[in-house]
């Protein structure tokens, strides 16, 4: 497909504002995602709720997530994406508002699964947007400066959980955060803009890449899809519990260890995430299977740190816990990308829902249930070394994987 520079100005002064807001929305969706794990030692004094209990409250959210997925999906391959941005992000920030009003357990666990609808129609359709503005080679660059936000988001959240919790109570985080979210919804409204489906491909869209038969016998797909999966049940659980592993095991108050791990956070995910996506640039101009290749590296650096977090000496908790996040956010750009780059436009929000499914099922919907139990009959320490087996699988996934990536120099017909 080819463009004259009017339409691809056009096309760029359009992508560049969207991106910005996405990047808005999405950051904001991080924050209120992680506000509860840095205020969860005051939660859980409140409701007097075991880890098993806490560890459920993750799992709600991602099993709503999981159920709505497909229908999002679907949806978001046959109606424009821009309305149904704008109502997941108002869901979600009308859920975080109410929580100022929970007075038990049972109302959280329902408020945190209503989280999951409004995150299951954002988390879908802004990489499709993207795809559909940026080309196959561009898509590692602009998906890494996307996903900066998560490290961001999740930073402010573990501070707002642990400060603002341990000031005013746990609920002031939840109710403080909620307006910006409406706020930036409503400038989407105004200034986003709906690409045409498909605009940037220039992959040939085969059946595999554009049918959800095809899809679903895809390996470039699949292998991204489950190398990530086993990489997300690990992500999910250490971020819902290393606050309070902090707090246990290295004494840290609860508004230190929140402090700690966003400072870790905020600095491992924005260098991570950007040099990640830098380097996978730099070596797709000479290797196709570059983002695979980043991503398993990313995730055999982090094992040694991950196994000396959890098992080391106290005084090396903390210097051992930025090197592993910093190794584990260089593949957040890349492998999204892969995963992107390996299904046609026709069916590319369905395919983004199957993987959202995927790594959510498999992944951080029940590990932090998971080390709940574990740490409930042993210790947290063998609770989050669970996460250690899980990347083993993730690089085994990925480096199979690489040998099926898009020769990303054939174009479409």
């Amino acid at each position: 497909m080819t463009r004259t520079a009017e339409e691809t100005r056009a096309l760029t002064t359009s992508a560049v504002g969207t991106v910005a807001l996405l990047i808005g929305l999405n950051l904001l969706n991080y924050i209120d995602r992680y506000i509860l794990p840095g205020a969860q030692p005051l939660i859980q004094r409140e409701f007097h709720a075991t880890d098993h209990a806490m560890g459920a409250l993750t799992t709600a959210l991602f099993v709503t997530y999981m159920i709505v997925a497909p229908l999002t999906g679907w949806l978001g391959d046959r109606f424009p994406r821009k309305p149904l941005i704008i109502g997941g992000a108002v869901l979600w920030s009308l859920a975080t508002l109410a929580t100022a009003w929970v007075q038990s357990y049972w109302t959280l666990y329902f408020r945190h699964a209503l989280v999951g609808v409004g995150e299951a129609t954002f988390g879908i359709f802004a990489p499709a947007v993207l795809a559909d503005f940026y080309p196959e080679r561009d898509r590692n660059r602009v998906l890494s400066m996307f996903y900066v936000a998560i490290p961001v988001g999740a930073a402010l959240g573990y501070v707002a959980g642990g400060q603002l919790g341990s000031l005013w109570g746990w609920r002031a985080p939840f109710f403080l955060c909620a307006f910006p979210g409406l706020v930036v919804a409503a400038l989407y409204g105004w200034l986003g803009r709906e690409p045409e489906r498909g605009a940037s491909d220039h992959l040939m869209p085969t059946m595999d890449r554009a049918t959800v038969a095809g899809i679903l016998r895809n390996p470039a797909f699949l292998t991204a899809t489950f190398g990530l999966a086993m990489l997300t049940f690990a992500m999910g659980g250490i971020s819902a519990w290393v606050p309070t592993f902090l707090h246990r095991v290295a004494g840290m108050s609860v508004a230190r260890a929140g402090t700690v791990v966003g400072a870790i956070t905020v600095v491992d995910g924005i260098a991570g995430t950007l040099l990640g996506g830098w380097l996978a640039q730099i070596w797709l101009r000479t290797n196709d299977r570059a983002l695979y290749l980043v991503s398993f590296w990313s995730v055999a650096l982090t094992l040694p740190c991950g196994i000396v977090v959890f098992f080391g000496p106290e005084k090396w908790v903390v210097p051992s816990l930025f090197a592993a996040e910093f190794f584990l956010f260089l593949n957040t750009g890349p492998l999204n990308a892969a995963i992107v780059n390996s299904v046609a436009a026709p069916v590319r929000a369905t395919a983004v829902s199957i993987n959202l499914f995927c790594i959510h099922f498999f992944g951080d919907t029940f590990s932090p249930q998971i080390i709940g139990a574990v740490s409930d009959h042993s210790s947290l320490r063998l609770g989050l070394g669970v996460t250690l087996i899980s990347l083993v699988v993730s690089c085994v996934i990925l480096w199979s994987g690489a040998r099926f990536a898009p020769a990303l120099e054939a174009e479409r017909i």
